[in-house]
């Protein structure tokens, strides 16, 4: 029996304001140690919503969990 594919995800494109905010945090090189699949989740979960607060709340999330480095979307990861 053939395992079962998964379509990948798109990947999403990072915008000016969240470099910007890894650059001014310190966190770039913690942001690119994560895996793929979590760079990428977190970009769709900023790009996804429409309005600008919301967008920045979860960009906010994002650089405290980096920072932290013991989180991940809200979960717990031992990275």
């Amino acid at each position: 029996m053939s395992p079962v594919l998964r379509p990948l995800r798109q990947r999403e494109d990072m915008p000016d304001f969240v470099r910007e905010a890894l650059e001014e945090r310190g966190l770039r090189d913690k942001y690119d140690a994560r895996p793929a699949y979590q760079r990428n989740d977190y970009l769709l979960w900023i790009n996804k919503v429409k309005r600008d607060d919301t967008k920045r709340k979860h960009l906010a999330q994002m650089l405290d969990e980096l920072e932290a480095g013991s989180a991940y979307m809200g979960m717990k990861w031992n990275g």
